[in-house]
């Protein structure tokens, strides 16, 4: 039988041998990557990482978790050849450019619900916990408690819209996306994306930090 470490291990290589012939030079300007001599900077969830054809470190030089390198990894091996303007917001339902399987019960567990469920009666504690991500308000006509844009890479937004709940209606939560995302990740890994900020809000929660 396989591990789950084993299949981690496989395709964690399969992402380094991908990073190590990119163009980084070319795909830059298109992804929004900072240049540092041969090293380039990527933001995901205003934290900064170093990418290099060697590997991807933190702030500290050491690796990011899994989920982060996978979808940085991704984001970078996927650049299209130019690159697209659309900064309408998308349900996570309609990214259908493409034909392969896309996990919406993880979207719907591992970031609506999770978050939703989380700060259920603590409309302040995920304010406090969105801001502390870089997030700011968005458009405040949109009818919920709490409407807020993330800049998750830089050519993807985010936008978490909560509804606390009262006697009459459970919590809500939701996160759209720049309908340009489609362009740059494909859908499992905008579900990871997704999925990263909603652990990054709840773990906040749950360290007593907001």
């Amino acid at each position: 039988m396989t591990r789950s470490g084993d299949i981690f291990e496989t395709h964690y290589g399969e992402y380094m041998n991908s990073l190590a012939v990119l163009d980084l030079e070319r795909i830059a300007p298109i992804l929004g990557l900072e240049s540092h001599a041969e090293e380039y900077t990527l933001s995901l969830f205003d934290h900064r990482y170093t990418i290099s054809h060697q590997g991807i470190w933190d702030e500290h030089r050491q690796p990011p978790s899994y989920t982060t390198f996978v979808i940085m990894a991704k984001y970078l091996a996927r650049c299209p050849a130019r690159e697209h303007q659309d900064p309408q917001w998308a349900a996570f339902k309609d990214f259908k450019r493409e034909s392969h399987f896309t996990n919406v019960n993880y979207f719907a567990s591992d970031t609506e619900q999770k978050i939703a469920q989380a700060f259920s009666g603590n409309l302040q504690a995920l304010s406090r916990a969105a801001r502390r991500l870089g997030g700011v308000c968005g458009d405040s006509t949109l009818s919920y408690d709490l409407v807020m844009q993330f800049q998750a890479l830089p050519r993807i937004a985010l936008l978490l819209l909560f509804n606390d709940g009262d006697d009459d209606f459970p919590p809500y939560s939701t996160v759209l996306f720049w309908r340009q995302a489609e362009y740059y990740l494909d859908p499992e890994s905008l579900a990871m994306t997704s999925a990263l900020l909603a652990k990054q809000l709840t773990t906040q929660l749950e360290t007593g930090v907001v």
